[in-house]
């Protein structure tokens, strides 16, 4: 909508969506912003620059915030610690949406969550508290993850990948949408729309929990502007008015990321269940079964545990530590994979230079960067021999069954 103006042309922001909710002494203004509109920039200043508010709260966590505002933040990481720590798979989502969001910048001539971005710039300019009241990027990537089962988070991943790799611009239609809805939404592509577990997730929650914040960070402000998406405003005003539960006891609710259906319980079954049946093996057709039993599943998990990281064009001693590390999966440790000791020596062997961080951004927009730049090439082999090593377990577990019960 063109909104108001004010007589030097500059739009005012009331004439933009936002509601004004009165609680506990404090009144809230939520303005509903577009993360692509150079509109919602405006309002943003006219609403600071008004001096009507002595503090704003944005849509945003800390790692949103740094990364739309250092543009070295990607430079700044350690890759080692990434994998260490199991957190390749959320790195992996979050340069989707980086690539997505990069995507958007180029079509439109503007950076998605700039309207944030220069929040957060007047209220420091202006010596008011800012609150960060978004739940973290990451707790909503594992709780929507969990929340999907093994399918569903497969469904997520090929929508991310989707979207990720995609090279036609946006349709009209999609950047509309993208105006009255939410970023992480719209980068889940049409699964989003389809999946009432990933709303509840992205969008519900969110609204539970930026309604809480929002509820905590007020301080000793009795006038607070709230700068979130549009998409968030409606669910937003009703938890802020609405809900009787402490603050605190929401926020902790839902930080929380329940332990999901894993598959790990399903492969370590499976695992003794192959075993099981080596064993049998062995008491039922002597030492010469056995041993081409054991040679059975040696040979097909290195096998295709080394395909993948063949496929993800890993250093040779990658493929080497990749194929001697899936058949010992019986004796790993839970969460330690095949991936894992493939993508901590390509990262050792192939370091990433500076400047393969500072091109992450845009090598990732595209496959052919994905296997350019060594950052991503590390999270792809980690992914890749970490499939490869899974499908192995499945044919090793049916070619030794045949074998036993034939």
């Amino acid at each position: 909508m063109p909104g108001a103006t004010t007589p030097d042309g500059a739009t005012t922001w009331r004439s933009q969506p936002h509601a004004i909710v009165e609680r506990d002494g404090v009144r809230y203004t939520l303005l509903g912003t577009a993360h692509i509109s150079r509109v919602s920039v405006e309002a943003v200043e006219d609403a600071i620059g008004s001096g009507a508010f002595d503090a704003v709260a944005v849509e945003l966590d800390a790692q949103r915030l740094q990364a739309i505002s250092d543009p070295d933040a990607l430079a700044k990481l350690n890759l080692v610690d990434v994998i260490r720590k199991g957190r390749v798979a959320l790195f992996a989502a979050n340069l989707a949406l980086s690539a997505y969001q990069r995507r958007l910048a180029e079509q439109l001539g503007i950076e998605p969550g700039a309207e944030l971005k220069r929040a957060v710039s007047l209220a420091g300019e202006r010596g008011l508290p800012v609150a960060l009241i978004d739940r973290d990027v990451g707790l909503t990537f594992k709780r929507a993850s969990r929340q999907l089962g093994f399918f569903g988070r497969m469904k997520l991943m090929g929508s991310l990948l989707a979207g990720l790799l995609a090279s036609d611009e946006l349709g009209e239609d999609e950047i509309e949408n993208l105006k009255q809805g939410d970023m992480l939404e719209s980068s889940f592509g049409e699964f989003a729309k389809s999946s009432p577990q990933l709303y509840e997730t992205v969008i519900a929650e969110r609204d539970r929990y930026m309604a809480a914040r929002l509820r905590e960070s007020a301080g000793q402000a009795r006038e607070v502007l709230a700068v979130v998406g549009a998409g968030h405003l409606a669910g937003l005003a009703r938890h802020l008015a609405d809900d009787g539960q402490p603050p605190g006891q929401t926020r902790t609710e839902l930080e929380h990321a329940p332990p999901g259906r894993s598959l790990r319980w399903v492969m370590t079954v499976i695992t003794l269940l192959i075993l099981a049946m080596i064993g049998w093996g062995y008491y039922q057709g002597g030492a010469e079964l056995g041993r081409q039993l054991v040679k059975e599943w040696v040979l097909i998990t290195a096998g295709f545990a080394a395909l993948g990281a063949l496929a993800a064009l890993a250093h040779p001693l990658g493929i080497l530590a990749a194929a001697i590390a899936a058949p010992l999966k019986p004796i790993r440790p839970p969460g330690v994979s095949p991936g894992l000791f493939s993508a901590l020596v390509e990262a050792q062997v192939r370091k990433p230079a500076y400047g393969h961080f500072l091109a992450l951004r845009d090598d990732a927009g595209t496959l052919r960067g994905w296997y350019r730049n060594r950052v991503s090439r590390t999270i792809l082999n980690f992914m890749l021999t970490n499939i490869g090593s899974s499908i192995g377990v499945w044919v090793a577990g049916l070619r030794i069954a045949g074998k036993v019960f034939s």
